[in-house]
């Protein structure tokens, strides 16, 4: 029964998720407005981490998994995709640079900013 409680939390807020990107016309979607729900729940303590640690532990276990159908779906669209694969790796070599100094200089702020408490 606490799996049902946690999971039925976790696509509850999946859903509010849902329903955000419904009410506010920005091109977000769904699932991100979810994970930013369920950060916001988790940071003010409205949802304690107990609550849904389990159920989401295991999902997480479950994610490689869910990478299948798309691999597949790759694979079969191999012809399409053949003729866009120069621009992809392109886009790739030059953007995962700059996401990487990104994410780095995000990480430092909030390690400074924790050290300073």
């Amino acid at each position: 029964m606490k799996y049902i409680k946690q999971l039925a939390v976790i696509i509850l807020v999946c859903f509010a998720g849902e329903l955000v990107r419904h009410i506010i016309p920005l091109p977000v979607p769904g699932s991100i407005w979810g994970l930013v729900l369920m950060f916001a729940l988790l940071v003010t303590g409205a949802v304690k981490l107990e609550k849904v640690e389990t159920a989401a532990d295991f999902l997480i276990d479950c994610m490689p998994v869910m990478f299948v159908p798309g691999g597949v779906g790759l694979m079969r669209s191999w012809d399409t995709l053949r003729s866009m694969l120069p621009a992809a790796i392109c886009s790739i070599v030059l953007v995962t640079p700059f996401v990487m100094m990104v994410t780095g200089r995000v990480t430092q702020f909030f390690i400074e900013k924790g050290a300073g408490k």
